[in-house]
């Protein structure tokens, strides 16, 4: 493994998963199983979101800071792009929305999850938020059945809960085993290279601020 890996500018050990989605194999098998065994307890878990590489969550970025996709706090209340200020613009997106290169999503071992079948006949606009995975949400059995069950196929939630940085998070899944390399990979020189080269909305102000936000957000360890 080299630093393209865990930045997710390389992309070569994937496999499809179907939809348009891509995993680490070892994350697909597992993701397979424990599919299996929410069906056969009537939850149909299916994906939201694999793989992502480098320049798709650029894109993502660069919408965002341009006012050009939603942007929420921590409680999940809609903000005002335009009147944010570069600092809390930056905490805006990166609350819900890793920069490019500190997504977990670069690695193809984390999923984001929902019960297709139950939002479907709930009749409800789906937007991946906190609430729809509560109690009275179209997701809440499912994610009672994953406090249960998810570390029996090596999944568990790395955005459990709100320290400070990313959001709560109860439909993202990681693989542990998969993911574990790719953990110990993760340094910030190889990061602010990597922006560095980027075509990137708002990269001066990043970079900047890289050295909190990195331990903040990238590896979630929140305000100390």
């Amino acid at each position: 493994m080299t630093d393209e890996d865990w930045l997710g500018q390389a992309n070569h050990y994937l496999t499809d998963a179907g939809n348009g989605h891509r995993l680490h194999p070892e994350t697909l098998a597992a993701f397979l199983a424990m599919q299996d065994a929410a069906a056969a307890a009537g939850i149909d878990c299916q994906l939201v979101s694999a793989y992502r590489s480098f320049d798709r969550q650029r894109q993502i970025w660069n919408k965002k800071w341009r006012g050009e996709m939603p942007l929420y706090d921590a409680d999940g209340q809609l903000l005002n792009s335009q009147t944010l200020s570069a600092k809390d613009k930056l905490t805006a997106i990166l609350t819900w929305s890793a920069m490019p290169g500190g997504s977990r999503h670069h690695w193809g071992t984390d999923i984001d999850v929902y019960d297709r079948a139950s939002v479907k006949a709930s009749n409800h606009s789906f937007e991946l938020v906190d609430s729809e995975y509560c109690e009275g949400g179209p997701c809440a059995t499912l994610s009672a059945w994953l406090d249960d069950n998810a570390k029996k196929f090596g999944f568990y939630r790395p955005f459990s809960e709100f320290r400070g940085g990313v959001a709560t998070e109860r439909w993202h899944l990681s693989h542990n085993v998969s993911a574990l390399p790719f953990e110990q990979l993760r340094n910030k020189a190889a990061l602010e290279n990597a922006l560095e080269s980027a075509s990137l909305e708002g990269k001066q102000t990043l970079i900047d601020a890289l050295p909190q936000l990195y331990s903040r957000y990238v590896l979630n360890e929140g305000i100390s």
